[in-house]
């Protein structure tokens, strides 16, 4: 029986007994009255006890105590609370027994229950103890770091230790800084990326960036078998071009033209790479290649590049597209055979300069331009912006302007020819694919000219869509559509490789070896998210860098060409740095025109540069 002014624990508090019944009425400090269950309470002393047992200053036990002398006469043995209370303090009150329960709670030297308390074997105790010890040396140098910190007096690299919150936080590994926290500071990734710029832990040269979007930090380590010894068609007496930019390295496709036929040579990587296979999950989880201005992290392991991309090795195994063309430019037939050949690898300006030497690459250009013509008709929409190309090499950024290659254009015709001729022959076989359209957008009646109308035309964009259901590609002008040209750089390419290579060897679009519609939709939208991650990644990795370019150019001459206007506010584009930004207007400014500015500031961790007109 439970008696009125006992103390009682609760919650690891100290409670008096106010009533008793079916429920114990307690009374905590303060005063305050719960009801609770039996159960819920445990006795400690029969009292009677004043509240004053239940003030702060007496929760910490008696002053004197032989806590070690008590711990060593119990070894062996166990006693009750009120017992130890005795043995420790000399006598057995509600004040003793309080405090001999915060000894037990303590679990340095006693461990048990309040009806059998034991000594704790000296071996454990003295490992408490030495973690103890730890753990106040830890709480020391950390009070030391933070002072230190507050005053701007760090001591790297030694205190980096104590930054790892801040760094995860600033990669967005994590939405939680205790050190932030413990220096009043908001916990955010922009306030987490300034401490650690203000204090020297980080330079400019870090890019928090892909880590913050979820991308791998190195390339994909799963390695790709070797292509398979099969039949494959011998192209290699059909010249074949590789065109591309002088910094790629990992050529996926390459053209030829026979006749009225145009061959679309891809890379292979399906002949081996299986769905569900370690490399292809590998793959699919990061969605794309991942390409930043400091270097480029695969989608495909490293390694499998000279086997695989084309051009690299004399003869390159490859999924050739023969695309048969009618007169107008349309597409009368797709063929997809395995294939070997040779291929010449060029970059746009050595295929411009060829352009009129060359019998093969002169009859590309036409065919081209066709295609151009034909889309155009059918209402493509065409928007050309200023590029640049950023690159960072030793802790140097350098950032140059892409020319305009004529041979870029046919690439990309060649490279769309491709998409609508596999989408076609799925089509026509009833295969699973992967296809993407394109709702139209809202045009302006009357569109903007120059850089001007190519922002306007931007904006009416609408996102693509994929989908295992064919459907019309507004912008391209197209009424079926799917990429595969970019197997190595891009899953959902290589998903549709691995479709078509399914079809080739089952001779049917039903198989375990080919994916259903439900699998399909499944692997695409993993894909796609791991893809729009990298792509967030890469647009903010390059406004990164740009803001690094800018950090030492204060009071640098720049050229805007104004794309919008909104009140005494524009949005300009500054060619030469491929970089869109908000200014002042000073008045009369007009859209197009080219305006002087000045760079005035940049703020690395805002990824903002502020220009004045």
């Amino acid at each position: 029986m439970i008696a009125l002014k006992s103390l009682v624990a609760y919650k690891n508090r100290p409670a008096l007994v106010a009533e008793t019944g079916d429920k114990i009425g307690i009374c905590l400090a303060g005063g305050e009255i719960l009801r609770v269950r039996e159960k819920d309470i445990e006795m400690l002393h029969p009292g009677p006890c004043g509240t004053e047992i239940l003030e702060p200053e007496e929760l910490s036990g008696e002053a004197e105590a032989d806590v070690r002398g008590a711990w060593e006469l119990l070894e062996g043995s166990s006693v009750p609370l009120r017992e130890l209370a005795e043995l420790v303090y000399g006598e057995d009150t509600a004040k003793t027994t309080w405090a001999a329960y915060g000894l037990l709670q303590d679990g340095l030297y006693f461990s048990g229950t309040i009806t059998t308390i034991s000594a704790r074997k000296s071996e454990e105790v003295e490992a408490e103890e030495q973690k103890r010890r730890g753990k106040q040396q830890e709480v020391r140098e950390r009070e030391a770091f933070l002072e230190r910190l507050r005053t701007g007096n760090l001591d790297l690299p030694g205190d980096s230790r104590f930054l790892q919150d801040v760094e995860a936080l600033a990669r967005g590994r994590t939405g939680k800084c205790r050190t932030l926290k413990d220096l009043g500071r908001p916990e955010t990734i922009l306030e987490a990326y300034r401490l650690l710029l203000e204090e020297g832990v980080w330079t400019p040269w870090v890019n928090p960036y892909p880590a913050r979007f979820g991308a791998s930090a190195s390339s994909a380590k799963t390695p790709l078998p070797p292509p398979p010894s099969e039949d494959r068609l011998d192209l290699t007496g059909l010249a074949a071009f590789a065109i591309d930019n002088p910094w790629s390295d990992d050529p996926d496709d390459a053209l030829s033209l026979e006749g009225d036929t145009l061959w679309v040579h891809v890379a292979d990587p399906a002949a081996a790479l299986f769905p569900g296979s370690p490399p292809d999950l590998e793959a699919r989880d990061r969605g794309t290649t991942l390409y930043l201005p400091e270097g480029s992290i695969r989608m495909i392991t490293e390694e499998a590049l000279p086997a695989y991309a084309l051009g690299i090795s004399p003869v390159s195994p490859a999924l050739s597209f023969k695309i048969i063309l009618g007169a107008d430019g349309n597409i009368l037939d797709t063929e997809v055979i395995p294939s070997l050949v040779r291929v010449t690898r060029l970059t746009y300006e050595e295929a411009d300069a060829l352009a009129g030497e060359g019998a093969a690459l002169a009859a590309l250009f036409a065919l081209a331009d066709r295609n151009h013509k034909r889309r155009a008709q059918a209402g493509a929409v065409f928007i050309r912006f200023p590029e640049v190309h950023i690159r960072v090499s030793e802790e140097e950024v350098s950032i140059e302007p892409i020319k305009p290659y004529r041979s870029a254009d046919l690439v990309r015709e060649c490279m769309l020819l491709a998409g609508e001729g596999a989408a076609l022959w799925a089509l026509q076989r009833g295969l699973p694919f992967p296809y993407i359209s394109q709702e139209p957008g809202d045009l302006p009646g009357s569109p903007l000219p120059g850089l001007a109308g190519a922002y306007q035309l931007r904006r009416c964009m609408r996102p693509r869509i994929l989908s295992v259901r064919p459907g019309s590609h507004w912008s391209l002008g197209l009424d079926r559509y799917t990429q595969v040209t970019s197997p190595l750089r891009r899953y959902t390419d290589l998903l549709a490789h691995q479709q078509i290579r399914g079809f080739l060897r089952e001779g049917k679009a039903e198989s375990d070896t080919i994916l259903g519609e439900d699998e399909l939709l499944l692997r695409l939208a993993a894909a796609d998210a791991a893809a729009q991650g990298n792509l967030h990644a890469e647009r903010a990795s390059r406004t990164h860098w740009i803001m690094v370019y800018l950090s030492g150019k204060r009071d640098s001459p720049w050229e805007g060409v104004v794309l919008e206007k909104r009140g005494n506010r524009a949005l300009v584009l500054i060619p030469a740095l491929g970089l869109e930004t908000q200014i002042s207007l000073k008045g009369g400014e007009e859209l197009n025109e080219t305006v002087a500015l000045t760079l005035k500031s940049v703020r690395i961790p805002e990824a903002e540069a502020n220009f004045i007109t």
